[in-house]
């Protein structure tokens, strides 16, 4: 029989913050395998830390979603958000899932016409389009939301010499009762901005008109706001029905919807918090069919969900560097990974789990990363077990926004594996070298050493 770890006993303040009305959690689970696979196996093979994206996952969650709003509405159309996580083979889950693009550059309208999608299947959002930009939307049939009235005239110039009709519609901002209010986008929909431009979008004559566009914030905790939203661009489509004869051929309710994670300052868990997708298709279902839109011609519903369908699916995995004393007594443990390839820790208190077995009994623990920055701090504090140096961990709902906020500083960035729905494990990016980083530089001949 294994001799039993021992657990010495202790006598701590609490800094993790008061106890929940649950208590105090008995005991910290511990994750050894993903998807069937062990975590030791992943460290060995693919090196600590490293990445890992579910694959049964994404195509889960995706089909839970997709089923919330089919059964509400009668035409929904999804469209994977570029800027979440664009690694070709995330976004290839998606595409062979029936979603379209979502894209807010030409950095990403690019890598989704690499990844096969077609020109009509792409939507570019964003205040940011070169003429380059949308002379290349405008040839394929993209549809292009129109962010500002000075992309508006671009576009209308860009009309006069080309034979192809831009497809367009616009961002409208809101007041939906959140705060705070994203208005910086779009036109503005109380003070009249945005009915003034759909007006002259109508009498240019050179622009096709077939959408609406709303993305009310992120993280969005109130299903009601975008039955509030939706209710707003319904009234828009009943006003250009009335006004013009013109019917719109969807609205895009964009994104926003919040994953299980716990944003700081939480009192209870993101998990238990979270609305369903089937909270926000019945606020945005019900908002449209009680509209005045005439039910024969009901636009298409698009959404752009990006985090709610990719969170849970990822994961980063990586080892204990040391345990250290604080000044004031208090425990803290370094890890191999930091807020460089971890961004969404500076607003979420990621749940962090031993891969091995390491007690029951939990200390007050500071969990930092290894980079030389104070700010480097994965979870101020946190009822962690006793882990020692080479011990692995894992960290849970980690496939948004981390693989394309990440930045190379101090430490290279890891490779990113993905298990498909065999359990088979691909590298889907390998993790950068010197010599990666430094192919782009360029030393003038008077600098070099040899």
């Amino acid at each position: 029989m294994a001799k039993l770890k021992y657990e010495r006993p202790i006598i701590n303040k609490i800094n993790a913050g008061v106890t929940d009305k649950f208590g105090m959690t008995p005991g910290v689970p511990i994750i050894e395998k993903i998807d069937g696979v062990a975590v030791k196996e992943l460290i060995k093979d693919y090196g600590s830390p490293v990445f890992v994206i579910s694959e049964k996952t994404i195509r889960d969650t995706y089909k839970e979603a997709k089923l919330a709003f089919t059964t509400r509405y009668p035409k929904v159309q999804f469209a994977w958000s570029y800027k979440t996580n664009y690694l070709n083979s995330v976004c290839q889950v998606f595409h062979s899932e029936g979603s379209w693009a979502e894209v807010v550059s030409g950095f990403e309208y690019d890598k989704a016409r690499e990844n096969g999608i077609s020109g009509n299947k792409i939507i570019f959002n964003g205040p940011h389009k070169s003429k380059e930009d949308l002379t290349k939307a405008i040839k394929n049939g993209s549809y292009i939301h129109i962010d500002h009235f000075d992309e508006l005239y671009t576009i209308i110039e860009l009309s006069q010499t080309m034979e192809e009709r831009p497809k367009v519609a616009i961002r409208v901002n809101m007041d939906t009762g959140i705060y705070p209010r994203w208005d910086r986008f779009g036109f503005n929909y109380e003070n009249g901005e945005a009915w003034n431009a759909l007006k002259r979008i109508m009498i240019s004559e050179k622009l096709d008109l077939v959408g609406l566009h709303t993305h009310i914030g992120t993280y969005i905790m109130t299903p009601d706001a975008y039955g509030v939203a939706a209710g707003k661009l319904a009234s828009l489509a009943v006003e250009l029905d009335r006004k013009y004869n013109h019917n719109i051929k969807y609205i895009d309710m964009g994104g926003g919807f919040a994953s299980k994670n716990t944003l700081k300052g939480a009192y209870l868990p993101g998990k238990d918090t979270c609305p369903t997708f089937d909270q926000y298709a019945d606020a945005i279902a019900n908002a449209l069919i009680n509209s005045q839109i005439n039910p024969q011609k009901m636009p298409t519903l698009f959404l752009e969900t990006g985090r709610a369908l990719i969170d849970d699916a990822g994961y980063i995995l990586g080892s204990v560097l040391a345990n250290k004393r604080l000044a004031d007594g208090r425990r803290s443990m370094i890890i191999d990974l930091g807020v460089n390839m971890l961004f969404t820790s500076f607003w979420y208190e990621h749940e962090i789990y031993p891969a091995q077995n390491a007690g029951k009994i939990g200390e007050d623990t500071t969990i930092y990363g290894p980079l030389c920055m104070n700010i480097d701090v994965i979870r101020a504090a946190i009822k962690f077990p006793p882990m020692e140096k080479g011990e692995h961990i894992v960290l849970k709902r980690v496939g948004a926004y981390n693989v394309t906020q990440w930045m190379q500083f101090i430490t290279l960035r890891p490779k990113v594996v993905m298990i498909d729905t065999e359990g088979k494990v691909h590298i889907i990016r390998e993790n950068e070298t010197n010599e990666t980083i430094t192919s782009l530089e360029r030393v003038p001949k008077h600098l070099k050493l040899k």
